[in-house]
């Protein structure tokens, strides 16, 4: 049994009594001094680990005033804090050990959109993609790009002065800045935009915090414009934070933004930005440009940027090997074809955009004449050519997702954020990476590059083991010779994604000019209370250091390496953020868009796991061990043991805290599929909640629910008296709300109607192997058989009108729902029965199909994890199954299509299955087409638990209702999850037809059946 864990870091009292006051003052928003909101705000996107004291989620511009002014009380001199909007920072920038200032959570409101003057206004919490959403009905963008634009916020766009693909075109984010409400320190709210010089001299005449900024700025900016010229390099990523050298714009306007925008919440709290906006180019074409080698790309990218095209990209081949093991791959492998059975080195990706089709097509031309008249010159070996958002967007995605990809490499060593944004005149981009490469290489280092030639900034990550010990010492190693090389090729450390932690060098690129930059610090905050230790310090103040952090290496290291080992799922989470996704039509993750609250994502879970997992080991307890013994004795031995540390239950067990987030997961696996390191969440869930319920007694319902597969056939025989208990509300003594009722209908009558027997090895064995071609077995799941029989039925006639001869499995439990709540003894015995039952009918060669992707899947995952080593039965889709046998033919091109919503494991973990069904209804002359679409809310059981139901209907409204409600009553809006097909009757009280039902009826209506391909099964 695994010990109580008792909190070791208790909040201290000065920010207890912060919070406390704040509280007392009206302040509306959300204030949490709990270990799990603290332990997963300790990280974000880069190698360190600091933790906060508490954190706060303002409501609105006015609780940022009570904080401000709360803070320049003398009692709270000593109170940090950092502003955080995604979390999506490579070097640490919202990391304190203060209070953290989450603005992500309530101030995301696009308050303004005036099309004619294009200009929006935002709160800072704004997601970059959700803008451009709102924007585009209106033929409008907000234009700076970068990877991971589904998350990162618009005040941590400013706050880093964000930049990516395209900003040689566009500029960065503070070229589309034109106006910033700040909070500055002693509360004062404060609208800054560009000001002449009646304006200037009529704000510096104010007697407040404002009016000694202005006449300070002014002073610093007049005083050192010799040093402001010779040190602020001339480059496109002049990313440097108090950008003196563009105060004074070249209209002469005095624009305080250019000191704001880069400032990393160093000097204040941005509220709201209004910020320019741009038309959407109505034309594109990419050109994906192959080469033998990476070195070769970069040479080349001088040549290309002649032709001005919006961006040039490049990739280097261990991304591309990565993006290919990705599932999106799948909709990009076409333009990177194989040049004499050899793969590309290195790629170059040159964009050309346009408002008129005469115009991309003139860029194209001169491009692909200069290409085709070159031949395989420098290292070229051929191109492709994407025209149309959705080719271009597949690439794109795929080059967004590199950042990732980077991750989910094997091994200890993964590529880590520390010197990956350097930025050096394009001309000289070639020969500062082979150096840079060299330091690499000297290291005895593996990397992967990537970047924006056009600017001359490559995103470079060398894989080390930051658990192992010296880790640290590399890094500084490894950035003391990148800093060198840097200042050699006349560029900078910080490119691209800010200082942070990297801040220590701002004096080594500064010189004499540094004392300038901390006298701005000291206008803005001249107690240092806004995130010090970042860009500049004040006199007496200490710039934070890139080895006087704790990193998250350095915590994992007190896990020992067996244990870190078994649970790889959560411990190789790199904090990338791709699970806080703003985008509702992404199933990924369905608890974080749901809550709000950054513990209820993957990367939340992973963080909580990981620290879990670390204070067991502080208490030398073995959780491996402590499975094995739960598997080994029978449940009812622990039962007393279990009961009395129910009873004792404290509060303080940070157990408890991590159960609440796993709790909240619903288990639906996008996050195994989408998120680029494959942080598998349902089965380091599985394994805590087996631990943790080793210790607490469950709750009625996981017994209820577990006992449902195997009762459900002996429930099935008394479906009146069943379903007049559930509809009496039942399943509401063990918290289960809404449950389904039974089918009603006799599957063995039915069966028996259709000539379908049950499948028997022996029996199947006898089949001449020619015969067994046309026959399939269809392997039940206890929902579909016995909730949703129709649908089951409805598959049987569809293979008989296809002349397949159609055999049910008898039935055995799949399990799922015992591995979903962590009864894994039981799912292992369970799965194994199966397994070998299931084997014996695959050994025959009649191939083995399932109806409901949740359930089926899961024999080509959790009985894998729980069976390892063993040869386990292929059990396929039914569609994956069709889609191999039906010849393709077009589709009846003036037909009304059918709409798919796909289950979100099926979408995430399948993509291709979701894809086999458009190739079978094209089989049979039907157009069909898949929606976007996040998770239903109701995943297996979540959503019929008491105290789920609430967020599993929030789930539901954010992406499946607008579908549900345009079309769900019009019969040619489908869903092939029965979870999914339950919420929607349960909710808006429509049946959604499953695809096989839809293809049934069309199948009796045509005459003669579509042709099956004889050689494939």
């Amino acid at each position: 049994m695994i010990p109580r864990l008792p909190s070791d870091a208790e909040t201290a009292p000065l920010h207890a009594a912060f919070c406390a006051e704040l509280r007392a003052r009206g302040f509306a928003g959300d204030l949490s001094l709990s270990r799990a909101d603290r332990t997963v705000l300790a990280t974000d996107n880069s190698i360190y680990q600091l933790t906060p004291q508490a954190v706060a989620f303002p409501r609105d511009r006015d609780d940022l005033v009570r904080i401000a002014r709360l803070l320049s009380e003398d009692r709270f001199a000593q109170m940090r804090i950092a502003p955080r909007g995604g979390g999506t920072g490579t070097n640490g920038q919202s990391l304190t050990d203060g209070l953290v200032v989450d603005l992500s959570r309530h101030m995301n409101r696009i308050l303004a959109i005036d099309p004619q003057t294009r200009t929006v206004r935002v709160e800072a919490g704004v997601v970059k993609d959700q803008l451009n959403a709102a924007l585009k009905p209106h033929g409008l963008f907000f234009a700076p790009e970068l990877s991971t634009s589904n998350r990162a916020t618009i005040g941590g766009m400013i706050a880093t002065d964000a930049s990516g693909q395209g900003s040689c075109l566009y500029g960065k984010t503070r070229d589309h800045v034109r106006a910033l409400t700040t909070i500055l320190s002693d509360g004062t709210v404060w609208h800054s935009e560009p000001l002449d010089a009646a304006g200037l001299a009529a704000v510096q005449a104010r007697d407040d915090r404002a009016g000694a900024i202005h006449r300070e700025i002014d002073r610093i900016q007049r005083e050192n414009a010799a040093l402001i010229a010779e040190r602020f390099p001339p480059l496109n990523r002049c990313l440097t934070g108090y950008d003196l050298a563009h105060l004074r714009r070249a209209d002469g306007l005095f624009d305080l933004n250019a000191v704001l925008c880069g400032s990393e919440g160093t000097l204040g709290f941005l509220a709201e930005a209004t910020l320019a906006v741009l038309p959407l180019p109505s034309h594109a074409a990419l050109v994906v440009l192959r080469y033998a080698g990476f070195d070769a790309a970069l040479r080349d990218a001088r040549a290309l940027a002649d032709l001005a095209p919006a961006s040039i990209e490049t990739v280097d081949s261990t991304v591309l090997a990565l993006a290919q093991g990705d599932p999106v791959w799948d909709g990009v492998a076409a333009f990177f074809p194989e040049d004499a059975g050899e793969r590309a080195r290195g790629v170059n990706l040159v964009e050309f955009v346009g408002d008129s089709e005469a115009a991309v097509a003139g860029a194209l031309a001169r491009l692909t004449a200069m290409l085709d008249a070159a031949g395989p010159a420098t290292g070229r070996r051929g191109y492709t050519v994407a025209r149309g958002e959705a080719e271009i967007g597949r690439i794109w995605t795929m080059r967004k997702k590199a950042v990732g990809l980077l991750g989910n490499r094997t091994g200890e060593a993964r590529p880590v954020a520390f010197v990956e944004d350097t930025a050096v005149p394009p001309e000289n981009l070639a020969d500062f990476i082979a150096a840079f490469r060299a330091v690499l290489d000297g290291h005895g280092l593996d990397y992967g590059m990537f970047g924006h030639v056009d600017a001359g900034v490559l995103h470079v990550r060398p894989a080390i083991d930051m658990k192992a010990p010296g880790a640290e010492r590399l890094v500084r190693a490894v950035t003391e010779e990148v800093v060198a090389l840097t200042q050699r090729y006349g560029g900078l450390l910080w490119g691209e994604h800010g200082k942070g932690v990297r801040s220590e060098f701002s004096p080594r690129f500064f010189g004499p000019l540094y004392p300038a930059l901390q006298a701005v610090k000291a206008a803005f905050d001249p107690r240092n209370q806004f995130n010090p230790g970042k860009i500049a310090a004040p006199d007496g103040g200490a710039l934070l250091t890139i080895d006087g952090v704790p990193t998250k290496g350095s915590h994992d290291r007190a896990i020992p390496a067996a244990l870190r080992a078994a649970y790889d799922e959560a411990l190789h989470c790199n904090g990338n953020g791709a699970c806080y996704s703003w985008d509702p039509d992404e199933a990924m993750c369905p608890s974080w868009k749901g809550t709000r609250a950054r513990r209820h994502s993957p990367k939340g879970r992973a963080q909580l796991m990981r620290e879990w997992l670390r204070r067991l080991a502080a208490q030398g307890i073995d959780p491996l061990a402590e499975a094995r013994a739960l598997r080994a004795r029978p449940g009812w031995l622990a039962f007393p043991a279990r009961l009395a540390a129910t009873l004792r239950r404290r509060d303080d067990d940070f157990s408890h805290e991590v159960h609440e987030a796993m709790a909240g997961c619903l288990a639906c696996k996008s996050c195994t599929g989408l998120c680029p390191i494959k942080v598998d969440v349902p089965t380091f869930r599985a394994k805590f909640l087996e631990l943790y319920h080793g210790r607490y007694l469950r709750p009625l319902r996981h017994h209820a629910i577990a006992a449902l597969e195997p009762l459900a056939p002996w429930l099935a025989r008394a479906p009146r008296l069943v379903n007049a208990a559930t509809r009496l509300g039942a399943g509401r003594a063990v918290g289960l709300v809404h449950a389904p009722t039974l089918s009603g209908l006799d599957l063995g009558r039915e069966m028996a109607r259709r000539g379908v027997a049950l499948a028997e090895a022996d029996v199947l064995a006898r089949l001449p192997p020619a015969e067994r071609r046309s026959h399939v077995v269809v392997v039940q799941d206890a929902f579909t058989s016995h909730y949703d029989t129709p649908v089951l039925l409805a598959l049987l006639d569809l293979l008989i009108g296809l002349r397949i001869r159609p055999w049910l499995a008898p039935f055995r439990p799949n399990g799922k729902p015992l591995h979903v709540h962590g009864f894994l003894g039981r799912f292992a015995r369970v799965a194994a029965r199966n397994a070998e039952s299931l084997g014996r009918l695959a050994a025959t060669g009649v191939p083995l199909i399932g109806l409901d992707p949740s359930m089926t899947l899961s024999y080509r995952s959790e009985y894998k994890q729980a069976l390892p080593g063993r040869d386990l039965p292929q059990v396929r889709l039914v569609q994956e199954w069709l889609a191999a046998r039906l010849d393709p033919r077009a589709a009846d091109p003036d037909g009304e299509p059918y709409w798919l919503l796909p289950h979100c494991t099926e979408r995430a973990t399948a993509q291709a299955a979701v894809a086999a069904w458009v190739h079978v209804f094209r089989s049979l002359g039907l157009p069909l087409a898949v929606l976007p679409s996040g998770c239903c809310g109701m995943a297996g059981t979540y959503g019929h638990e008491a105290e789920n139901r609430a967020t599993s209907e929030r789930i539901y409204g954010l992406s499946w209702a607008r579908p549900v409600a345009s079309m769900g009553r019009t019969g040619r809006l489908l869903a092939d999850g029965y979870s999914c097909r339950s919420q929607a009757k349960l909710i808006d009280g429509v049946r959604l037809p499953h695809p096989v039902e839809i293809l049934r009826d069309h199948l009796a209506a045509t005459i003669p059946a579509p042709r099956l391909r004889q050689a494939a099964h």
